[in-house]
């Protein structure tokens, strides 16, 4: 059944699944916000709070798979919308929890929601928007990160410090309940692969999907590339707040205006304008999504390693700013090259396997940053070992880079073949 409501219009489709990514994201990452009101209100330590995002992560991985492949054959519409509306429940659970183990399961129940409601999002824009264009069209869409993390941090921080870690959580959840409703009806499910030549009916098998994104050289090292980059960004966003107030005594309400500024405007800026550039250098010459990422990553993590170890405030931030601008750029044009190299009819699978991915290394980030952190933390003044860890984890960005580069060398005869099916 089709609601007289719903539109056949891409960039309504776009605006509001963009709406729904953002508020996803900051369900996610309002917990970064709250690092030490939890650690003090549970008595935990770096490693211990930083299981939140391994929590996040068991459902959404268990189930984002078999979920996305109901999505390839059923609508995704009506998947966003559940999704949307599950995941922004648990959120408020989320502020209802007693102990440590109750916020940890409402955490759970937070993953499996978006392991519904997000893996449809990127296959309906990309039947939405045909594949010289979707490179932007992604951008957009990938600008939820950063928006997200902005409302986020600043109004997480804001409500945190004026009311109670628990408002912040209920608050949190208003916006997704409101936007699940509104995609439900509004939103037309679009023809599958209506701008690709290879369209068809067919639901590939799980493992042609997994073989396109492992076996083919482009998209395996694009893959582990914005891995490596998701598991450091997720890691470094996640303590950035608690950095401000351990090592400069910053409120929380300041600190995390700060972390959402520099987490936000500079990551939309580079988002968007990475996205333009691969569209615009892409038509001609392929590599340029796999070169101008990973030239931006390695610039960037060596920026950023220098600028979070220094001990004036104003200069760290004014690095770090001019660092997040060459280091979040990859999730818009990655994204849009992954999904080009797919079929039509494995866009669902294929980005339900790469939030799992994600959701792995954004579990593991903060855990292994968390774990460096208690080690060194004793041995120095409040939040310098926290800065040291951070620059540690941060080299990792030249590993990410180097993938960019190698998928650089690939990317135009991957394409080739995926569009001649041969893949």
């Amino acid at each position: 059944m089709t609601l007289a409501t719903r539109r056949d219009s891409p960039w309504l489709a776009l605006i509001l699944l963009t709406g729904v990514a953002t508020v996803g994201f900051i369900d996610r990452i309002v917990v970064n916000v709250l690092v030490e009101p939890l650690k003090h209100e549970f008595g935990l330590t770096d490693f211990q709070v930083s299981l939140m995002g391994m929590a996040f992560a068991v459902l959404n991985v268990l189930a984002g798979l078999g979920i996305a492949r109901i999505a390839e054959r059923r609508q995704r519409v009506a998947l966003i919308s559940l999704g949307t509306l599950l995941w922004s429940v648990a959120t408020a659970l989320c502020g209802t929890a007693v102990n440590f183990a109750q916020l940890l399961l409402a955490r759970v129940a937070v993953g499996l929601g978006e392991a519904i409601g997000i893996p449809g999002n990127q296959s309906v824009v990309a039947d939405y928007f045909p594949a010289h264009r979707r490179g932007f069209a992604m951008s957009i869409l990938l600008l939820a990160p950063p928006v997200g993390a902005f409302v986020g941090f600043v109004g997480g921080g804001w409500i945190a410090q004026n009311f109670d870690w628990r408002w912040t959580f209920l608050i949190a959840a208003v916006p997704g309940l409101v936007l699940g409703v509104l995609v439900y009806l509004f939103i037309h499910e679009p023809p599958r692969g209506r701008h690709d030549a290879d369209a068809s009916d067919e639901v590939p098998r799980t493992g042609a999907v997994l073989r396109r994104l492992f076996l083919l050289p482009s998209a395996r090292h694009l893959v582990i590339g914005s891995t490596v980059a998701a598991a450091i960004g997720f890691g470094l966003n996640y303590f950035f707040t608690s950095l401000m107030i351990r090592r400069f005594g910053l409120s929380i309400g300041e600190a995390s205006l700060y972390a959402g500024l520099i987490a936000s405007l500079p990551a939309a800026i580079s988002v968007v304008g990475m996205g333009w550039l691969g569209d615009r250098w892409g038509a001609k010459t392929p590599a340029a999504y796999a070169l101008i990422p990973g030239i931006a990553m390695i610039v960037g993590g060596a920026l950023y390693i220098f600028a979070i170890t220094r001990s004036d405030l104003v200069l760290l931030l004014s690095l770090v700013t001019v660092a997040a601008v060459l280091q979040f750029g990859y999730l818009g044009i990655t994204f849009a090259s992954l999904q080009n190299l797919m079929h039509p009819r494995m866009r669902a699978t294929a980005s339900a396997a790469l939030n799992a991915i994600y959701a792995i290394a954004g579990a593991l980030g903060p855990m292994i940053l968390g774990w460096v952190s208690d080690r060194l933390e004793p041995h120095y003044a409040p939040g310098q070992g926290l800065a040291l860890a951070m620059a540690a984890i941060a080299l990792a960005y030249f590993w990410a880079g180097a993938h960019y580069l190698l998928a650089a060398r690939h990317v135009g005869p991957d394409l080739a073949k995926a569009r001649e099916g041969k893949v």
